[in-house]
């Protein structure tokens, strides 16, 4: 278990931190967050600022874990698997919640895993070929919108909120259609690697 591997496991118990804190019930354990006022018009529960923090600390782990990985020559297969599912669950647990407590549209967060299920399917079918497959750009960009897009969730969308411009849901409406885009090119660029002699029959 080396150090790049280490940072990747703490986005793992971030994530898991991040979650506890948003489904737990807290007004029934008799503890109260404070609300913020601003403007008179938003109401802010600083439950969420501190997922908010919590949440941009998980996604510079996920820069750090890369850079610690290549500068110290860290790189292995395990690392990069394990980077993945760290990633996914980050995203896709807090989308999921987040729809639950109203803040997005539910047909987000199943858009984003019935997407990540039909990679991995893709993924595997390809590795029992014996193949690897393409990388999509797509993908990439993706996972960035939507962690900017969560931030600003998380932060309800200040300091676009006060000038009215919804950016938050805009940025999770463009992640959501990069998981699409991102899925048809998946299938696309590597449909060959997944076809088996017995299917081609």
């Amino acid at each position: 278990m080396n150090l790049a591997n280490k940072i990747t496991i703490s986005r793992i118990i971030l994530t898991i931190i991040i979650i506890a804190i948003l489904v737990f019930p807290f007004e029934s354990a008799g503890i109260d967050f404070v609300n913020l006022f601003i403007n008179e018009a938003i109401v802010i529960n600083i439950k969420y600022l501190i997922v908010g923090v919590l949440f941009i600390i998980a996604v510079f782990t996920d820069f750090l874990d890369g850079y610690v990985a290549r500068k110290k020559n860290m790189q292995t297969e395990f690392g990069k698997t394990l980077d993945k599912i760290a990633d996914k669950l980050l995203i896709d647990s807090v989308l999921i919640v987040l729809a639950s407590q109203g803040f997005l549209h539910p047909i987000i967060p199943v858009i984003v895993v019935a997407r990540d299920y039909i990679v991995n399917t893709i993924k595997n079918a390809a590795l029992r070929n014996g193949k690897t497959l393409r990388f999509v750009k797509t993908g990439k960009a993706k996972n960035i919108v939507f962690k900017i897009g969560i931030t600003l969730t998380l932060f309800y969308n200040l300091p676009f909120e006060l000038f009215n411009i919804n950016v938050s849901d805009m940025l999770l409406i463009v992640g959501t259609v990069l998981a699409v885009i991102s899925c048809i090119q998946y299938y696309n660029d590597n449909r060959k690697k997944i076809i088996t002699k017995d299917s081609q029959v």
